[in-house]
């Protein structure tokens, strides 16, 4: 890619100017986190300390070390940069944290910005080198072998995670917009996510020295060949298959993701916490991949960032903060920053209520509570309509900030190419809570195709507010024979106000994602229902 290597010489201006943002980050620290949960008295540390720690096959990792100065051991964390980013990126929490007594060392993962070796994508290699800084940590520091933790933020969370199946000697994870199972992020319902794809690439490029093995895995996502190879290739790099030795190392995990992660969807992390017997946490904010944490990277007050402080504290310092008694925490989209806490997910969904798909009339109709049957709706592909999920990052990041997810008005959707049903008022409104499921049935006139399916909070004048949203894929269906649809949606918790409605849009295309559909081809519709949580 001949632009890619034009802008590859300016990495040391781009590590250079990232690293003295950081550090000046790391320097507002102390008038900046003061709204930190206070574990113990500060403490005096030694200055930060950059320089390269040898791995396996001769690898040199760019590593920065911060530790108290008081005598002792002392509880560590090790800190995992993102795809992309470098040892600089925990600097002001890093500082915080030493200062409240931990021993603390982040470093760069193989591959990216200064350190050696290329891009293993959280596979062997990276999980060895955890293992590796921790064995470095222990006999360079004052490190207490007995309380060691591992952090990070998506890349660096995805590894910690899988390491704490292989090391041990790792008592406390924090996983923040992390991934556990990375089939279900390439190929969710059989769609591939082109957006997030090429957001990595370009990364990966820029920033970094990808493999040999990760670009002819890249390669092949694009042309849609060696699914099986690839799917192969995930499951290694994926914590949900390493659940078993997780379990029985039985580190204290804490989970904090955004429901709008277009990366990492949520019902993947709401599955592998389920699933964990040990300590256990899981967090979702509104926003996108890697949002909801970002104002904490920089040494302001964030609540991803307090939680982790109290994680920390709790299981590896033996301080007593209380965040083990909500395992479950849930901030309220849609309101102004409400926070829930639950015993366990199950909690979070009190009853469901069914919305069936009415007949419609020229591709409108109503969700209502009484079944109907025999009718069909016909949307052709080809075209989009306006109701999509937006850009990779930014539609749903920008929820974060003003608290708007991405919107459409609804008469404007093209019925030729989707349909749109429509609840009557909701006298009270809704606590939307939890995995809302979808039941389609559909016949296709091609044995491959695509839909996808939008769930919005409709106001008076027809504007939505996307709630959720779901792509579907078959690539082996019989051309002119009913397909049935099954399918959840990604977890959400949502309030619609009191004389909103529910919509619910299905139409074939969005730029999130790679559809199986021709120009022109028919997909009609014949009959389902939205199964909708609510607490």
């Amino acid at each position: 890619m001949p632009l890619l290597r034009s802008v590859l010489p300016k990495k040391r201006f781009v590590h250079a100017l990232l690293t003295a943002v950081l550090l000046l980050a790391s320097a507002l620290t102390v008038t900046t986190t003061a709204a930190a949960p206070a574990a113990a008295a500060e403490s005096a540390t030694t200055s930060l300390t950059f320089f390269d720690l040898p791995a396996a096959g001769g690898v040199a990792l760019k590593a920065n070390l911060i530790t108290p100065t008081a005598a002792g051991s002392h509880p560590a964390i090790i800190f995992i940069s993102s795809w992309g980013l470098n040892d600089a990126e925990y600097l002001a929490q890093a500082s915080t944290l030493a200062a409240a007594g931990y021993v603390v060392l982040s470093y760069t993962t193989r591959g990216f910005w200064g350190s050696g070796g290329t891009i293993d994508t959280a596979g062997p290699a990276d999980i060895q080198d955890v293992s590796t800084v921790i064995d470095w940590v222990l006999a360079h520091t004052a490190a207490d072998p007995g309380r060691i933790g591992v952090g990070g933020v998506s890349y660096g969370a995805g590894i910690g995670l899988i390491a704490s199946g292989h090391d041990a000697r790792i008592k406390a994870v924090v996983a923040i917009s992390a991934w556990t199972d990375l089939i279900d992020s390439l190929y969710a319902n059989q769609t591939r996510h082109p957006q997030a794809a090429y957001l990595l690439k370009f990364t990966a490029e820029l920033l970094g020295h990808p493999s040999d093995e990760f670009e002819a895995i890249l390669d092949d996502y694009f042309a849609n060949t060696n699914v099986d190879g690839i799917k192969s290739w995930g499951d290694i790099r994926s914590a949900a298959s390493y659940l078993a030795a997780i379990k029985a190392n039985n580190p204290a995990i804490l989970i904090a993701n955004a429901y709008g992660d277009s990366l990492f969807e949520p019902n993947q992390l709401v599955s592998f916490f389920g699933q964990l017997t040990g300590p256990k946490r899981l967090e979702f904010a509104p926003g996108d991949h890697a949002i909801p944490e970002l104002t904490g990277l920089l040494g302001l007050p964030n609540h991803v960032w307090t939680s982790t402080r109290r994680w920390f504290d709790q299981f590896l310092a033996g301080i007593d903060t209380g965040v083990d008694d909500e395992p479950v925490v849930l901030r309220i989209r849609n309101t102004d920053d409400t926070i829930e806490s639950y015993a366990n997910w199950a909690a979070v969904s009190g009853s469901t209520t069914r919305f069936y798909l009415g007949s419609p009339v020229l591709n409108s109709g109503t969700l209502g509570t009484t079944a109907s049957t025999g009718w069909s709706a016909a949307v052709y592909t080809g075209l989009d309509t306006i109701a999509d999920a937006g850009v990779v990052l930014l539609s749903n990041g920008l929820e974060a900030l003003t608290g708007t997810p991405p919107t459409a008005w609804l008469p404007a959707v093209n019925r030729i190419n989707g349909a749109v049903w429509t609840s009557s008022t909701l006298g009270s409104g809704a606590a939307i809570r939890g995995i809302a499921n979808l039941h389609l049935t559909v016949k296709p006139d091609k044995s491959t195709g695509t839909v996808v399916a939008y769930l919005y909070d409709t106001d008076s004048l027809g504007t939505g507010k996307l709630i959720t949203h779901i792509p579907y894929t078959w690539t082996n269906a019989t051309a002119g024979r009913s397909l049935t649809i099954d399918t959840p949606l990604p977890a959400t918790a949502w309030d619609l106000p009191a004389g909103h409605k529910l919509s619910l849009v299905i139409d074939t295309a969005d730029p999130l994602y790679f559809d199986a559909n021709g120009i022109g081809n028919a997909i009609t519709l014949t009959g389902g229902w939205v199964d909708l949580p609510r607490r």
